[in-house]
């Protein structure tokens, strides 16, 4: 699940306006990106890679790891099984406001075929001093810098917000994991934690929750068996009951998914629960025995 600088990347949608600026700044960085999907133009070259008429020819002719897709939501879903059908194994999807029924639609083709999504609603990953799928600002050193400090987050600003903090503390990075904001993700917290917890270069995870759903819950329950130190923060304490808030899958019904809740599932696993994103990287600090070497 941790995007890596030797994976192939193809992009959909290479040509419009964001997925020219994302992939530049993607290939300045390291991403090893192989080509991009634009069936219009087929055959020509931008920003420095061929263009192919599907995930399926590139896949053929220059090979398919990693796909990530700028493609608007009435399209999402037929990029993405066409990605999944050609055997991308990690497909990005950035795209909010995909129908329901479309993203289901995605993730029978991703079980189908054997393929991983992150998102929708995704900001994408980080490897820092590595590569990045998506559009984090994985370019600006005072953001992310590597090393051995894991991030999962729904939230992309909050996520930013998190590695940003940790890189002022000296600490950085191993990883950043955006699951995204969709109420049906392809990759849960608890998904990304596991992935964490077995990553050799990853010594204590950051987990960055939102109220709503279950998945911290889920995630809490495999915490158990984790021994690297490990650090939460559930945005959403002050939301009304009933409310949905931010993102499409933050709603709360009762006790379901409320922040007193996840707060406590996450605590009976072993996971220190902070109160505000600023008291992240002093608590990692704490967890790893090392001091915070600059001011927050």
């Amino acid at each position: 699940m941790i995007v890596r600088k030797k994976d192939r990347v193809v992009v959909l949608g290479i040509t419009g306006k964001q997925g020219t600026f994302w992939t530049e700044k993607m290939i300045a960085y390291g991403t090893n990106v192989v080509g991009g999907i634009n069936p219009k133009r087929a055959g020509e070259s931008h920003v420095g890679v061929p263009i192919f008429a599907s995930t399926a020819e590139a896949a053929k002719a220059v090979g398919a790891d990693v796909a990530v897709g700028f493609i608007p939501p009435p399209m999402a879903k037929e990029a993405a099984v066409s990605a999944a059908e050609a055997g991308v194994k990690l497909l990005v999807v950035l795209t909010e406001h995909i129908p329901a029924q479309d993203v289901m639609a995605m993730h029978a083709a991703a079980a189908k075929h054997g393929t991983r999504i992150v998102g929708p609603n995704t900001a994408g990953m980080v490897t820092p001093g590595e590569c990045f799928v998506g559009i984090m600002p994985a370019f600006v050193p005072s953001v992310f810098k590597p090393g051995r400090v894991g991030v999962i987050s729904r939230s992309g600003s909050l996520g930013t917000l998190v590695c940003l903090n940790l890189t002022r503390a000296g600490l950085g990075q191993s990883a950043f994991i955006g699951i995204g904001g969709d109420p049906m993700l392809g990759t849960t917290t608890r998904d990304a934690l596991e992935a964490l917890d077995q990553d050799a270069g990853t010594d204590a995870i950051v987990i960055v929750g939102e109220i709503g759903g279950g998945m911290e819950e889920a995630a809490a329950e495999y915490a158990k068996r984790v021994a690297k130190p490990m650090v939460a923060f559930i945005a959403g304490a002050a939301a009304p009951a009933g409310k949905k808030m931010g993102h499409a899958g933050a709603i709360v019904t009762g006790n379901i998914g409320s922040y007193a809740g996840k707060r406590k599932a996450l605590e009976a696993g072993g996971v220190v629960v902070v109160d505000t994103p600023a008291q992240i990287a002093p608590a990692v600090a704490a967890g790893l025995g090392v001091r915070v070497t600059a001011r927050m």
